[in-house]
């Protein structure tokens, strides 16, 4: 399966990727970008199976990557790993159609519970 992992923290990319692998998710392909005008580009020249991206980033956050991919007709499963996680936030992730909202800080065992049914 290819992950993509979107945050423009370095070392919260490191993190996910760690996270997956200690849930017990081994054997992916990973690749990162570090704001969604990035992952965008990257998507459009192959779509992985999975992105987890983080919600604020600049010049493209998560969920205007989001919304941008669903105007375009680009279907990926999609889901979010974000500091913020309000109701309003969730509501608006889940009407973009995004799979998930997993909250920082996080746990392998929270990783295990939520991508269980999106990894394979």
């Amino acid at each position: 399966m290819k992950i993509m992992i979107v945050d423009d923290s370095t070392a919260m990319r490191m993190i996910v990727r760690k996270t997956i692998r200690l849930a017990g998710f081994d054997g992916h392909e990973f690749s990162e970008a570090i704001d969604g005008a990035q992952a965008l580009a990257a998507i459009k020249g192959g779509a992985p199976d999975l992105v987890l991206s983080d919600w604020n980033m600049p010049n493209l956050t998560g969920i205007d990557l989001l919304e941008q991919l669903n105007r375009e007709g680009i279907k990926v499963k999609f889901g979010f790993v974000t500091t913020e996680a309000t109701p309003e936030m969730r509501q608006r992730a889940d009407a973009a159609g995004a799979s998930f909202l997993i909250s920082k800080p996080f746990t392998p065992e929270s990783f295990q519970q939520t991508l269980g049914a999106h990894i394979k």
